[in-house]
């Protein structure tokens, strides 16, 4: 199987993308030898992006990407982010912090963590509300001169501020939370993204698992999964949210595929700007996901995906994209 291709600014990526944060223990506990045979089996299948973050395990994920890819820099499309603080420990957020004084001590870091001398795409994590986000990015662009970072991104960022971002240098990637279950941007974001030109890049397609359906993603979390956290995961929303995925995955059925493949290529059916980031620390789970690139949906099925709505909020009362406020 030949993986399709799209753009990213200048870069030139798989259709789906591999997500590293669920390598640290943020879904519960890792195998890091597993993790990085996955990170090689996708290079071997033709996935190229992978996407860490400098807060996930407080930079010990950089870290494992890092030692993954060293061999094989040459092949990879290497993505991080920065601005989220973070408790000591596994990498838990308690702010955000996007001055434009801290850019150059965290992309540094990011690089020392990385091994490597130049990141391909370097993504504002959260705008933080004490600074405007024409002054971070302002910062951030003097990293492009000096040659440190290749693309520039932002994450969950609402239309104004994308347009304010992309006004003070371009912005090749919109990194937001997007699935079935989760329609957020398409009223505000999305169309100022692609007004602009600007790649969307979903991550958590899968609904944090969800959408597959998988009892360990659902309801037989382990003890240290932070979706315990999540009212998605609690009680009524739990059991109208899973009625879903059993529709989802009759659906599945029917194409001779899981319900997370349908999950992906719905997602995959939205545009030839949008290259999802499914993430996973298993070699069988990666083969499942790209097998979607070759899951074609009929409009019908479409629009009865289009129709779902999840039950329960992405986060608790009390915070806002995951961040305590």
């Amino acid at each position: 199987m030949t993986i399709p291709r799209r753009r990213i600014g200048d870069l030139d990526v798989s259709t789906l993308g591999l997500g590293c944060m669920g390598m640290s223990p943020v879904y519960g506990r890792i195998d890091v030898d597993e993790a990085i045979a996955t990170i090689h089996h996708a290079l071997d299948i033709g996935v190229n992006l992978f996407d860490t973050a400098d807060m996930y395990g407080n930079g010990g994920n950089e870290k494992l990407v890092g030692k993954a890819l060293r061999a094989r820099r040459d092949e990879a499309v290497i993505a991080t982010k920065f601005g989220i603080l973070t408790m000591p420990g596994v990498g838990l957020p308690r702010g955000l912090d996007a001055r434009p004084e801290r850019v150059a001590r965290c992309v540094d870091a990011s690089l020392s963590r990385l091994g490597i001398e130049v990141i391909d795409l370097y993504y504002l994590h959260r705008v933080d509300p004490k600074v405007p986000v024409e002054e971070t990015i302002g910062a951030m662009a003097e990293l492009v001169a000096a040659g440190k970072v290749r693309n520039l991104g932002i994450s969950e960022a609402t239309g104004d501020q994308l347009r304010r971002a992309h006004a003070v240098h371009p912005i090749a990637a919109l990194q937001s939370e997007w699935s079935i279950f989760t329609r957020d941007l398409e009223a505000d974001t999305l169309p100022v993204a692609r007004e602009l030109g600007v790649t969307v890049v979903p991550y958590s397609p899968l609904g944090r698992g969800m959408l597959t359906g998988d009892a360990a993603s659902t309801r037989k979390l382990g003890i240290i999964d932070f979706r315990r956290t999540l009212p998605r995961w609690r009680g009524d929303n739990l059991d109208h949210n899973l009625a879903l995925v059993e529709r989802i995955r009759e659906l599945a059925t029917q194409q001779d595929a899981t319900a997370g493949q349908i999950a992906l290529a719905w997602l995959l059916n939205q545009g030839e700007d949008v290259v999802p980031i499914p993430g996973t620390k298993r070699r069988r789970w990666l083969e499942e996901n790209v097998a979607a690139t070759e899951v074609h949906l009929d409009a019908a099925t479409v629009v009865e995906l289009n129709a779902m709505t999840a039950a329960g909020t992405r986060y608790a009362e009390g915070t806002a994209s995951g961040i305590p406020s």
